[in-house]
């Protein structure tokens, strides 16, 4: 059971009595960025005021301080997935992420060639595999959706021996469906196609366990699970990790390089971490990665289901509310209010202190499917309660009078 009340404790966002700019704080854009407790502002605060050094380059104890913590924190996230500390690899993020594994399999793939998505991933796990596809003659194939979700069938309708490539969200960031993803990535493997796992919406979500499911790659960002922003994760099994090509270069990711032009590549993960990493970061990570493992995923993940059903429900008795996900997996609820375009709503609940996100969330493949150019987001997290609902249905039920807002 997630004690709310306990849990805002943690945050200095709901310090000031949980207002902003004097309304009740109502933040419902979890699904974009998440709030940052204590613990991850002091990890992240403590590199800068107590040990700064570089990392892997000092021969003093200062430096040997730095090296220990930013590889400790690398077995902190190793743990939290399941995984080898030596298949972590730092980034900027999630776009950084998706970035290294498109244009690391470059050289492995060849004319004609298939890279499968859908048409609801966001911008980051598809422009880059656009790019490739441009490059080398690729074909990009969309899993057709049942009803919004991924499904095995869906996948099993467009594998081919052509298939080099399964790249999907567990998580969708417009319906919020969860995708079996371990048994997606057993049909894919039975093609000989790789699979990556996009894993923005679901790392801070829900349990991941890169052993149990199989997958070659997840990537998430730390922002998106209370840690800080321009940090994230590449995980890649390691020998896949050894034959790729980094997107980056410059110091670190190399042992030597010499007058030839010649160079030898460090050992991964370091192979993918050119240059002066994100040390403040990849601790406040660490300490996110603690945090959550304390509260519980499956607990997190409980509390979300809970609000979402709580919202689904009141919404479902107003007439002027279009939901998009009744059936949804996770604290994620797309709607729309009829005859109101989804940008003035979320304006409107601004002025009521409830932040919702408006838009095409990136997935801009996704509104012909969902009949409509944009909808309105609101993503619940383990800090959100019962009230925070009940100021969204609130103001869904008077959005009409959006134009208040400017007039006002």
């Amino acid at each position: 059971m997630i004690d709310v009340a306990k849990i805002r404790k943690d945050f200095p966002m709901y310090s000031k009595g949980g207002l902003y700019r004097g309304l009740p704080l109502t933040y419902l854009d979890n699904a974009a960025t998440t709030f940052k407790p204590e613990a991850v502002l002091e990890a992240q605060d403590s590199y800068y005021r107590s040990f700064t050094a570089n990392a892997h380059r000092g021969d003093y104890s200062l430096a040997h301080d730095v090296d220990v913590a930013y590889e400790g924190a690398r077995k902190t996230v190793a743990a939290f997935l399941h995984a080898d500390p030596d298949e972590v690899c730092f980034t900027s993020g999630d776009t950084m992420g998706l970035n290294e594994v498109a244009f690391g399999l470059e050289k492995f793939l060849k004319k004609g060639d298939e890279i499968l998505l859908s048409e609801g991933e966001h911008a980051s796990n598809v422009l880059p595999w656009f790019v490739l596809a441009r490059r080398k003659g690729l074909v990009i194939r969309y899993i057709p959706l049942h009803d919004g979700r991924i499904t095995v069938e869906g996948l099993r309708s467009v594998l081919s021996e052509r298939t080099k490539v399964v790249s999907i969200a567990r998580v969708g960031n417009v319906l919020g469906y969860v995708s079996d993803v371990r048994s997606l990535c057993a049909l894919a493997h039975q093609y000989g196609a790789l699979f990556v796992e996009d894993g923005a919406q679901s790392v801070a979500h829900l349990p991941s366990d890169v052993k149990d499911t199989d997958v070659d790659f997840l990537v998430f960002s730390g922002h998106k699970m209370c840690g800080p922003l321009g940090i994230g994760v590449l995980y890649g099994k390691r020998d896949l990790l050894e034959r790729m090509d980094p997107l980056l270069y410059g110091g670190e990711m190399n042992a030597r390089f010499y007058e030839d032009g010649s160079w030898t590549y460090s050992d991964v993960p370091l192979k993918f971490e050119a240059g002066t990493q994100n040390i403040a970061g990849a601790l406040g990570l660490a300490a996110a990665c603690r945090y959550l493992s304390e509260l519980g995923l499956e607990q997190i993940a409980e509390h979300e289901r809970t609000l979402r059903r709580l919202a689904v429900e009141k919404l479902r008795r107003l007439s002027n509310v279009v939901l998009y996900n009744e059936d949804g997996d996770t604290g994620i609820v797309t709607f729309n209010v009829k005859d109101v375009f989804a940008q003035d709503v979320a304006s409107y609940l601004s002025s009521k202190g409830v932040f919702v996100r408006s838009g095409q969330h990136c997935a801009k493949l996704l509104p012909p499917l969902l009949s409509c150019q944009a909808t309105v987001r609101a993503s619940f997290y383990f800090y959100n309660d019962e009230a925070d609902v009940d100021r969204l249905v609130d103001g869904c039920a008077h959005a009409e009078d959006f134009l208040d807002v400017f007039f006002a």
